[in-house]
């Protein structure tokens, strides 16, 4: 076995909350059985490395061959755009609404420059919002004021326009904070923190909710339903802040409401990590009664525990999630209540403190035992900084993730924060990535659980060369109930009689179904004067995939 594959296994004594975690993925397979026993054509990939690795749902008339170890057909690549102080986007407050939803555009061509398939959008960073809520008042960082209206509803315009780019997006809200100051009277009258003060606290220069008011955690889950509900998000996303990190000389001020509030633990610290608990595994259940196939996932701090204080632990020294947050992060995992987990493994290869190589494996034999889906946080900019010396050092963190999905278990995707640091290409270092690892389009991997649609395989009537490339026409032939989501583009050059929809080589690209039954797609990379053998497959909501379509050459 790899060094860096010897990590700590469960013993016996722990495996309750593995068993727990795996009931709760059965219960929700079957809750949803109906439905997928009537997707005849669509296949669901399992959660196994080799599957995970080219995630490719096994189709009528495909050899099952192992994906490239460079190149995946199957994997999530994303960033992060940070809306809170105006890290990412909006540049600055106060723009006008066509000014905003230009650079937002801007931001989608990015991801699509750089072959990525999902955002993760910060849509609630301090306890106000970039939807239409009745909860919570409208951004400062969206006007400069809060609660002044932008002129359009972002998070509606930002859905609309990734789906038309078959981009998934995830809404990342901030659970906790209500400011970046401590004064509450900056904030708005009728913000919930000042209509209930007693729900509030300062700590390190800002203000938060308290975890521990059962009232603040049904506010704060209220407002994040709500954009559940009323929004066509594809996740709800939340990132490592949950108690605030420690601040050198300061106390948590919560006595008084563990006093109130504490009964049955033993200690603060354990009844703070079942505040965080609770507020976890009651977001995820309620996220799946409004809305099945939404994702919920998190992107903790790298470290749970280091192996010097619990044997369960990464052998790493530097702070811990568990203690410092109280997010106990490996139980979200091993419960179940994740659809995917999204450590921040925000350090390079080799650093003693906090390994690269010795955190993935960690995490990825945690996240196998339950099956949550695990993509990896990278700092992209650290190579800004220049605390990544090495240009190579992202490119190298991917190389390992396929070694540590081959061997200990799945990894799904990557993650890069932020989105300011993609176009900028510090040392070259996104331009590396997608060099080795992004050559081709990816599909985002399919969960097993989630509710699957009775999508079928599309008729592809006719590959037509065009002036600027080959126009495609397919006919959607589900009933009005079962229509596709997307579709995957497929091709070969020359006659064939079968194209390899396992191929990472042979994905051209995937589009949103316009709706209706004929759809059509023009292949721009199609060089002027070559024959190419094309196929297609239909996406439903969550990614699974159908067999292939006859393949047609082009005329």
């Amino acid at each position: 076995m790899p060094a860096y594959a010897r990590t700590a296994s469960l013993p016996p004594a722990k495996l309750s909350g593995v068993m727990s975690g795996i009931g709760r993925r059965e219960f929700l397979t079957m809750a949803t059985a109906g439905t997928a026993a009537a997707a005849i054509s669509v296949t669901i990939a399992a959660l196994d490395p080799a599957t995970a690795l080219g995630a490719p749902a096994m189709t009528g008339n495909a050899t099952p061959e192992p994906a490239s170890d460079l190149n995946l057909k199957r994997e999530l690549r994303a960033m992060w755009i940070a809306s809170v102080v105006n890290i990412d986007w909006p540049s600055t407050s106060g723009l006008d609404a066509a000014t905003q939803q230009a650079e937002f555009l801007q931001w989608l061509d990015v991801a699509e420059e750089n072959r990525l398939n999902a955002v993760f959008v910060q849509v609630r960073p301090t306890a106000d919002a970039f939807y239409e809520s009745p909860y919570e008042p409208w951004s400062q960082y969206l006007m400069g004021t809060q609660g002044q209206h932008p002129g359009y509803d972002p998070l509606a315009f930002m859905v609309e326009e990734a789906h038309k780019r078959n981009i998934e997006l995830h809404a990342w809200f901030n659970p906790y904070r209500v400011s970046m100051q401590t004064d509450p009277v900056q904030l708005v009258p009728d913000h919930p923190a000042r209509l209930h003060p007693d729900w509030v606290w300062a700590y390190g220069g800002r203000l938060y909710f308290d975890p521990g008011i059962p009232e603040a955690q049904e506010h704060i889950q209220q407002a994040i339903l709500h954009a559940v509900e009323n929004y066509d998000i594809d996740g709800v996303h939340f990132d490592d802040y949950f108690y605030p990190y420690p601040v050198a000389g300061q106390t948590l001020p919560d006595a008084g409401t563990y006093e109130q509030y504490g009964e049955g633990f033993d200690t603060i610290e354990d009844w703070r990590r079942g505040n965080v608990d609770r507020f976890v595994e009651t977001m995820s259940r309620r996220i799946k009664e409004t809305k099945p196939w939404v994702k919920f996932g998190i992107s903790p701090f790298g470290i749970w525990r280091n192996s010097s204080t619990d044997p369960l632990g990464s052998e790493t020294g530097g702070s811990e999630s568990y203690d410092d947050q109280f997010a106990d992060t490996r139980k979200w995992v091993l419960e179940g209540w994740l659809d995917y987990i999204n450590p921040q493994i925000y350090w390079q290869i080799g650093l003693a403190v906090a390994d690269y190589s010795a955190l993935v494996p960690w995490w990825a034999e945690v996240a196998a035992q339950s099956g949550t889906q695990l993509y990896i946080g990278e700092a992209l900019y650290k190579a800004t900084s220049g605390v990544f010396t090495d240009p190579d050092e992202l490119t190298n963190h991917l190389d390992l993730c396929r070694e540590v999905s081959r061997d200990v278990g799945p990894i799904h995707g990557n993650v890069y924060y932020s989105a300011v640091h993609v176009p900028a290409d510090p040392q070259g270092a996104m331009s590396k990535v997608v060099e080795d690892h992004y050559q081709y389009p990816a599909l985002v991997p399919p969960m097993p659980h989630l509710p699957a649609a009775p999508v079928v395989t599309p008729v592809l009537a006719k590959a037509r060369r065009v002036s600027d490339g080959v126009k495609i026409h397919l006919a959607d032939i589900g009933t009005r109930d079962a229509r596709a989501t997307s579709f995957a583009v497929y091709r070969v050059a020359g006659a064939a009689d079968a194209v390899d929809t396992n191929d990472p080589a042979n994905l051209v690209g995937a589009f949103r179904s316009a709706g209706g039954r004929i759809q059509s797609w023009l292949d721009t990379s199609a060089a002027p004067g070559t024959d190419y053998t094309y196929a297609v497959t239909a996406l439903d909501r969550v990614w699974n995939e159908t067999d292939p379509s006859q393949p047609r050459v082009t005329e």
